[in-house]
């Protein structure tokens, strides 16, 4: 009886704190974890499929964040900043070129070198240095100012 005690006291501990769990509790994080495993729809801008600008703009406008529509429109948007890798945080968009014709795909950076983005198996996580989208990328752009970065990924609800 000891024993099965001590293993339900330490599975409800690794259930309490998520040890390893993927994702923070930011507004940010929040929004992006239910989506994980959405499929894959051209055109597509809810949660009955998305794809990658679709993913992008519905994370943000749940935030209350409107972006332009497309990657490409997105990557050329004023309203940005061009950054580099080294100032990367939360948030930041990333670009690549997976068609051979410039910016074609889009995902959100969460830090820890991934983003999140909606490919052709559906909304993942994805490794800046996985080698497919390593040799594509083009660069971030930031959209957020610093106090919504504040707001919306770094504060934990």
């Amino acid at each position: 009886m000891r024993k099965v005690s001590v293993f339900l006291f330490g599975l409800a501990l690794l259930l309490a704190f998520q040890v390893g769990s993927v994702f923070a509790d930011s507004k940010l994080d929040k929004t992006i974890e239910p989506l994980i495993g959405t499929d894959y729809k051209y055109g597509g801008t809810t949660p009955k499929g998305f794809d990658c600008s679709g993913f992008t703009g519905y994370v943000f406008d749940q935030l209350g964040i409107d972006l332009p529509r497309t990657s490409r429109d997105l990557y050329g948007w004023e309203k940005s900043k061009k950054i580099s890798d080294d100032e990367l945080r939360a948030g930041d968009l990333v670009f690549f070129n997976t068609s051979g014709s410039g910016v074609s795909h889009v995902g959100i950076y969460i830090g820890k070198n991934k983003f999140a983005h909606a490919a052709s198996k559906g909304v993942t996580i994805t490794s800046l240095d996985e080698s497919y989208y390593a040799k594509r990328y083009l660069g971030a752009r930031r959209f957020l100012s610093d106090e919504t970065y504040e707001k919306i990924a770094t504060d934990i609800e």
